[in-house]
Order: C-alpha cells, then structure tokens, then sequence
C-alpha cells in the first residue's frame, strides 16, 4: 500500500517496450489521410528548397564568369518562388499536424478517462487522487507535439538529410565524406546517455506526480488545516516536493539539453575540416573537382545537413521523455478491470426484492477477512438494518450487493438469481445507493437531484425534494433549485448535502435502496420531520439501512449486529432488546439507560 502516499514514487508494474508503439500508431493511423497530404507538403517543399545551394553554384562557377545576367534573374525569381512555396507548405503542414494532433491527444484522453470509470473502487482506495489526475491531464498534454509534427518532421528530416547527402556527394565525395565523420561519433553519444536520460525522466514523472498528490489532498483537506494551524508545516512539505520536482527536472534536462551542445560541437568541427580541405583542394589548382562555387555551394548544404540531425536529435530526446509519459498512460489503461460483465452475462430482469448472502468471504487484502462465511435471506419489500463497532463490514455488505467488490467465494442472489451472472448496468441501473459521504457535483442544485433519472420533469425533482423536507432550504437560496453548488458541495452544510441526495435516491425509484449513514449528518429536529418523507421512501422497496444512530431503524423489520466479519445476532428492535446481547447493550450505551 505503498503508493497510496504523497511521498512514496510509485513503481511501474511493465516496462515500456517496442510493441507498445503499435498502440501509439494505431491511435495515428485513422488520421493517415490528413497526415500523408502533411507529408507530401513537407517532402516536396524539403526537396525544392534543397535545390537553393546549387543554383548558388551555377552563379558563381557559371552565370558570374559568363556575366549571364538573364540566367542569374531566371535563378533568383527561381529560389524566390521556391521559398514562397515552402511558406504555403509550412503553413497547411502547421494546420493539418495541430488540428491532428489535438484529435489524437482528445482520443487518447477520453480512451484513460473511460477506462477510469470502470475501474473499481479499490484501484481509487489504493492510489491518491492527485497521482491519477497528472496522468490524465500532464502526461497527455506532454504527448501533443510528438505525436502532431514530431514524427512527420522526423520523416521529413531524414528524407531532406538523404536529399542533401544526395546533392553533396554529387558535388564532392571527399568532402561529404569528411563531414559524415562526425556521425558515428553522435550515435555512440546518443547510446551513453540513452539509459540514463530515461531513467532520469522516469524519476521526473514520479516527484511531478507526488506534487500533485500533495496538492489536491491539500485543497481538498484545507478546511482541516487551517482548523488545526496546520500551514506553515504544510508549506514546508510542499516546499520539500517541489524542490525534489525541480531537481529531477533539472537533473533530466541535463542530458535533454546536452544533445544539442554535441551537435553542434561535431558540426562545428567537421565544417572547420571541410573549409581547411576545400581551401587546400583550391589553392593546389582545383584539385579533386572542387571550385569556389562548389566549396560555397557546399558550406551551404554543411548547414542544411546539421540542421535535420539536430531536429531529429531533438526528436529523439522528446521521444525519450515520451516513453515515460507512456508507460504510464497504457499503465493505466491496462489496469485491468477486476468488476465488469462476465462473457455470457444476461440482463437483469425488474427486481422484485428478495435478496440473499451464501456462504460469503470478502477481504479487500489477501490473507486479511473482512466478511467470513457471510449467511441470510431477504424477502421483497423487508427493511434490514447493520448495526456494529466501525470496521466490523456493514459497509463492505451493502457493497457487495452493489457489485462494487467482487466477493472471494458464495454468492449474492437478487431474486435467486446470481449477480456476478448479470450485466452491471441492468444491475445498478435498479439499485439506489445514499453513501455515507453525500457527494455533491458542481451545477445546480436541481441538475444534482436528478443525476440519478436524467428523464425526471422539473415537478418530480420538486416532489421529490418535498417528500425528503429538502424543498424549504432550497427555496430559500438566491435561486432556489437553480442555485448554483460548488463541488462537493461546499456552499452547503453537510445535513443540506444529505437531504439533496436522499430526493436524488427518490428520485431514481429504485427496487433496492441501500441508506449508509444517510442521517448521520441531519439534526434530530430534522431527522423527526424527515422520518415520514424515509418512511415514504422505503415503502415498497428493499431497503438496507447502515445507522449509528439506532432512533432511525427501530421500525425495521430486521436488524444485524455485525462483528468480527459476521451477523453476531438479528431480530426485531423488540426481541433484540429482549435477548439482551451486543446490540441491548449499544441501545442502552447510546440512551445512556443504567
């Protein structure tokens, strides 16, 4: 459980290999239309502009001597067209490779944030928020220019070095030979530093990751720390993060960083050998071919050829710092989703109510039972109540029922029937769940009640909210159902929260409903009024009820005492008392009954 922690880098479960690149490329191909006519532009405006050195050649060998006016004006209006052409094409190529891009970063974003939503909840339970957020957002956003220009300039760049090698070894061998030596020297750098510039971006990701932890869990505990004068310690913990942030980053800029210098070191050396052999060839009556238009021509095309090299090298350490943003990514899309529809799941039929727990064992660890051997029976329409010390599984059972768990071994039955053998939509979709913390999304008070029924009218969310005593503290906000919340709903008190999400459960009419600590929130004077609109919710309807507060489930038809991963005793409100076990002995703590 290491990784739930701020502080803790997390470790990658599978390495990044070459295979993974297919899926990069699949996430290209539906865009390959867009993307050739990109690379057409490219190789055809790298292919013409190639030509600009040579006619400085002719010039000076030919057109100069001569005194051919004529051929040195047909030359400039030449070169002159060429590089307005390679202004249009730079200019369709900028258009096609963002517009593409920002597809492809689209498409894979949704692809993380769908897989997200399936995942169960004890992928969330086991990883801070903050460290799931930067993957969704940071690590795409990371991957846009490299996988809009960054491979068709790479493509580009290498077909433009094989038009200027072409060109100088057309001109003069020798000397293009002289200036590939460098190249064996830059690929023997590249593989020195590769590992090492990899890992070091590795170790990047991770402090960027736990900064962003630390982040959210820090807005979203702020009330908690400012109660408790808790800033200046966690501004120093933040400090800390971000000081371990910022040296990783400068860390595995410095070999990012250290490709170019090398670049341009070689090609700087390189030119000064072929100006000393060029001039030497010169000077000894123009030996081996090689005339002053030449040499210039050639100087020219020096440029051009470091140029591509540089780009490609750059590349290079941009692909280098996508692999770790990568690996993380199809991580998290390859997580696997441990609740999802078995292959020849059927559709749940309606509900009618009878539940059923056999023989159920459940542990969220291994080794480590939370339910242990988990056995009763529910008939259509019962109220069933959980009472217990906190941790003894009431929770863990309401879960099971709504398949957010898969259970170790036994079964859960819906009305005989196994749920693990029925899809989780038609499942859930009858199922109404009131957690013990009442999230509330950010939008209107009226958009939030009806998050559980998307069809209900305006007049049923106000029915409902009415039946549940939530409509009078909502008429008395600036708009009434039409005010504005903040997420998690923090304009509201935590009893306003839990009255909108008990109308939100009446209003989806579910056949099942299950109540975890829905009134743990709400004051007794409410609670006494709200009684009869919980009454009309679980008329008609399963029901089960999680309540510390015992004044909630006297009426229930059944009520479990849970402890130590089982059901200790069970009955009514009246026989439990008269057995006088665990829950007489709760009743009477809690009434403070001598």
């Amino acid at each position: 459980m290491a990784r739930n922690r701020y502080d803790i880098d997390e470790t990658l479960e599978e390495k990044f290999d070459a295979s993974q690149f297919k899926r990069l490329i699949k996430y290209i191909t539906p865009y390959k239309k867009k993307m050739l006519i990109a690379l057409f532009f490219m190789l055809s405006s790298a292919f013409l502009v190639t030509f600009i050195p040579k006619f400085m050649q002719l010039e000076m060998d030919i057109y100069i001597p001569d005194g051919n006016i004529k051929g040195i004006v047909g030359l400039t209006l030449l070169t002159a067209a060429i590089c307005l052409y390679d202004a249009i094409c730079i200019r369709i190529v900028i258009q096609l490779t963002v517009s593409v891009g920002q597809d492809i970063i689209h498409q894979l974003r949704e692809d993380i944030f769908h897989h997200l939503q399936e995942l169960p909840f004890s992928y969330y339970d086991e990883r801070p928020h903050g460290k799931i957020q930067v993957r969704v957002v940071n690590y795409v956003n990371n991957l846009s220019d490299i996988l809009s220009n960054g491979i068709l300039g790479t493509i580009t760049d290498l077909f433009n070095l094989i038009f200027i090698i072409t060109f100088m070894f057309s001109m003069s061998p020798r000397l293009t030979l002289i200036c590939l030596c460098g190249l064996p020297v830059l690929f023997l750098f590249v593989l020195l530093i590769k590992k090492y510039q990899h890992r070091a971006w590795q170790v990047q990701n991770n402090k960027q990751s736990n900064l962003n932890a630390y982040i959210a869990e820090s807005i979203n505990g702020i009330r908690v720390t400012q109660a408790f004068v808790r800033e200046k310690e966690n501004t120093q913990i933040f400090n800390h993060l971000s000081k371990s942030y910022r040296d990783a980053w400068m860390h595995a800029s410095y070999y990012g960083f250290a490709m170019g210098p090398m670049v341009d070191l070689i090609s700087t050396i390189t030119t000064a050998f072929i100006y000393v052999a060029g001039v030497s060839y010169i000077a000894n009556g123009n030996e081996f071919g090689v005339s002053v238009g030449i040499l210039v021509a050639f100087t020219a095309y020096i440029s051009r050829f470091w140029t591509p090299i540089n780009t490609i090298a750059g590349f290079y350490n941009s692909m280098v710092t996508a692999v770790s943003y990568l690996e993380r990514i199809f991580e998290t899309i390859d997580e696997p989703v441990e609740i999802k529809d078995a292959k020849d799941a059927v559709e749940m039929p309606e509900i009618k109510g009878s539940v059923a727990f056999e023989h159920v064992d459940f542990s969220y660890e291994d080794g480590v039972k939370i339910l242990k051997d988990v056995n009763f029976q529910v008939k259509p329409g019962e109220t069933i109540a959980f009472v217990g010390p906190t941790g003894a599984g009431k929770t863990t059972i309401v879960n099971l029922l709504s398949r957010f768990y898969n259970v170790d071994s036994g079964k859960v039955l819906i009305d005989g029937i196994d749920i693990s053998k029925v899809t989780l939509h038609s499942l859930r979709t009858q199922m109404g769940v009131m957690m013990q913390d009442s999230f509330i999304f950010s939008g209107t008070i009226m958009d939030n009640i009806r998050y559980g029924n998307k069809t209900a009218t305006d007049e049923e969310v106000i029915r409902a909210a009415k039946t549940v005593c939530a409509h009078d503290f909502i008429m008395q906000m600036e708009n009434g159902y039409q005010t504005e919340v903040n997420e998690r709903g923090s304009r509201l008190s935590a009893g306003q929260r839990q009255l909108i999400s008990f109308a939100r459960a009446l209003l989806a009419d579910p056949a099942i409903l299950i109540l975890d600590e829905a009134t743990s929130s709400i004051d007794t004077e409410t609670e006494l009024v709200l009684q009869e609109g919980l009454n009309h919710l679980l008329q008609g309807r399963t029901s089960f009820i999680i309540a510390h507060r015992l004044s909630t489930i006297q009426n229930a038809d059944c009520i479990m005492y849970i402890n130590n991963g089982g059901i200790v005793e069970a009955g009514t409100h009246e026989q439990l008392l008269a057995q006088k076990g665990p829950y007489y002995e709760l009743f009477m703590s809690q009434y403070n009954i001598n």
